[in-house]
């Protein structure tokens, strides 16, 4: 990939299958797609990529990841918050992240406290390095809001805005005073027109009714999670807590891979009633191997996997709940394989959605009209020539004699 990261090429994405079955080239003009045709009708002076055997996607958004803390559970002791430490790990984890796909990450970040701002130095330091590879938006989120031990936590936060902070988070669950900490941060949102991402459980209706009613028409937006809470309240109950987030635009994060360490409770919220009554519901990773959840991978696709095989969706609305949604709920541009549109795409191996979400393993991945990353894995067997000649099937594998193919 000899391009700098300002620079972008013609590229031509040659034989590419659709969600839809066309089989397409697509040609790419600096950030957006210049044109889509038939397989074999496009042409183009720059590079072309053949994605013959892939399928071609919108790339998938990350709308809750922790890089402040990402691949620290296997340390001795307490996680250094060193901003050097934080940035070292916050670029790997959005690195893995975009080798899965995601061109966008949002990651939540821990204000205030012991640790200060330097875990959001750190992160804001990971965002500019990784600057045409991936975008990375930092949540600032304090424990503590409300009462006298709340005042460093306001204050912090109010910093954080100023040091380039993009969204401002919280954890009602966890002050003393949910509805005053939830005023807190939706009054700061509100004088610096920031979107609102709060962790909670969602396991009191009360409290989220309030919280509703509150958030209720504040722009860019609201979102909530990992509300794993709502799957244990009562039928009923359940149905209005969902009506009332639906009235009031609230975005739903849920984590189907794991929790974080702002949630008390593992699971998934009631997915499908809350698309049933209109709630926008999207999925991201939360913790990735830390002290909170140890083996995270952070990919979009196996969330949307589980959404798929556990919550019950189509692959096709699973799958959208990791990309065209979440990329609306982040605040970002839509993306089709169309002219004109942002070209932010993922190429994966297999002829179909169902099976780019249950083997998932080649992928291609291009940001702002540049391929960022690849993954490339090759399935061999012993003997598998002879079987696969047999029975008519597809076969991957090397022409020369591997390491399964030996006499």
């Amino acid at each position: 990939m000899p391009e700098s990261p300002g620079e972008a090429s013609a590229l031509l994405l040659g034989g590419a299958r659709l969600a839809d079955g066309r089989a397409v080239d697509v040609r790419i003009a600096g950030p957006r797609i210049e044109a889509v045709g038939t397989a074999g009708s496009l042409t183009t002076s720059g590079t072309r990529v053949d994605l013959r055997g892939y399928l071609l996607l919108p790339a998938p958004a990350e709308p809750h990841a922790h890089a402040d803390t990402a691949l620290t559970g296997a340390a001795a002791g307490p996680p250094s918050h060193r901003p050097e430490d934080v940035r070292r790990r916050a670029t790997e984890a959005a690195l893995l992240q975009l080798s899965h796909g995601a061109t966008a990450v949002r990651a939540h970040v821990r204000v205030g406290g012991v640790q200060g701002l330097g875990p959001l130095e750190g992160v804001l330091a990971a965002r500019r390095s990784l600057r045409g590879l991936t975008e990375l938006t930092a949540v600032a989120v304090p424990r503590l809001l409300t009462g006298v031990a709340g005042a460093d936590g306001l204050a912090a936060l109010r910093d954080a805005v100023d040091m380039g902070a993009g969204v401002i988070g919280g954890s009602p669950d966890l002050d003393p005073d949910p509805a005053g900490h939830t005023e807190a941060v939706l009054e700061l949102a509100a004088a610096h027109g920031l979107p609102v991402d709060l962790h909670t459980d969602g396991d009191d209706p009360a409290r989220l009714a309030r919280l509703t009613a509150m958030a209720g028409g504040l722009r860019p937006g609201v979102c909530l999670g990992p509300c794993a809470g709502l799957s244990r309240l009562p039928g009923e109950e359940a149905a209005r807590t969902a009506d009332r987030l639906a009235a009031a635009g609230v975005t739903v994060v849920c984590l189907p891979q794991g929790c974080c360490s702002g949630a008390r409770l593992r699971g998934t919220p009631p997915v499908r009633l809350l698309r049933a009554a209109g709630v926008r519901v999207i999925a991201g990773s939360g913790a990735l191997r830390d002290s909170a959840n140890p083996v995270g991978r952070g990919d979009p696709l196996e969330a949307a996997y589980l959404l798929a095989s556990q919550e019950g969706l189509s692959p096709g609305h699973a799958y959208d709940a990791v990309s065209g949604t979440a990329r609306a709920a982040l605040g970002l541009p839509g993306v089709r394989v169309e002219a004109g549109f942002p070209a932010e795409l993922l190429a994966v191996r297999g002829d179909g959605l169902a099976g780019a979400l249950s083997l998932a393993y080649s992928r291609i991945v291009v940001h702002r009209g540049r391929v960022v990353a690849r993954t490339s894995a090759v399935r061999e067997y012993r003997d598998s020539g002879t079987a696969a000649s047999a029975h008519g099937l597809p076969r991957q594998g090397r022409t020369d004699s591997g390491p399964c193919g030996g006499p």
